[in-house]
């Protein structure tokens, strides 16, 4: 399988990022979910929260590539072509992604600044982006867990949409991003 995309199909550098995405968006909503399970200030506790962190700066930092996978390459068109409204909203959410892949980790940065708190990333310690400021920081978490909240949707009728095209309209949305030979 080529690396980059073609005209037909999506290249392994794009499938390999998109479901590598994929599985650190459910690690960084697992970690911070399963959080409540212990009691605030327990080591278990805690180390989610880092997890959490350093996965959605590693979305962060993926997302570049992914944008430069995306636009290095043509992106392969749909058989039988969608309705243009379907062609719209696609467009639409693929923009709600790339803004949830890198917003949610910048308002995440943004938090742990404002909150004067460290900003690990595996080993290493990420400058603060503002000044802390305890108000500041409490408008940006109430932002980053109503985006967090909307991300599960965004998600959600993302892999909805690619399963109704997949065997409701029968075209090949789905297998053009599927790991393997086409």
């Amino acid at each position: 399988m080529n690396w980059k995309n073609t005209t037909i199909r999506y290249g392994s550098l794009s499938i390999g990022i998109h479901w590598l995405m994929l599985l650190l968006f459910i690690a960084v909503y697992a970690s911070i979910e399963l959080r409540s399970l212990y009691p605030k200030g327990s080591d278990i506790r805690e180390g989610l929260k880092t997890w959490h962190f350093m996965l959605g700066m590693l979305v962060f930092v993926l997302v570049w590539l992914r944008l430069a996978a995306r636009l290095s390459g043509p992106a392969p068109g749909i058989k039988p072509e969608p309705a243009k409204w379907q062609e719209l909203s696609a467009k639409l959410m693929h923009l709600a992604l790339y803004a949830l892949m890198i917003g949610m980790p910048l308002t995440g940065w943004l938090l742990l600044s404002a909150s004067g708190k460290p900003i690990p990333f595996f080993g290493l310690e990420l400058p603060a982006l503002i000044a802390e400021n305890k108000d500041t920081a409490k408008q940006i978490k109430e932002i980053h867990e109503l985006v967090g909240t909307l991300g599960y949707y965004l998600i959600g009728l993302h892999a909805a949409a690619a399963l109704y095209h997949h065997y409701s309209m029968r075209d090949n949305t789905l297998t053009r991003i599927l790991p393997g030979k086409k």
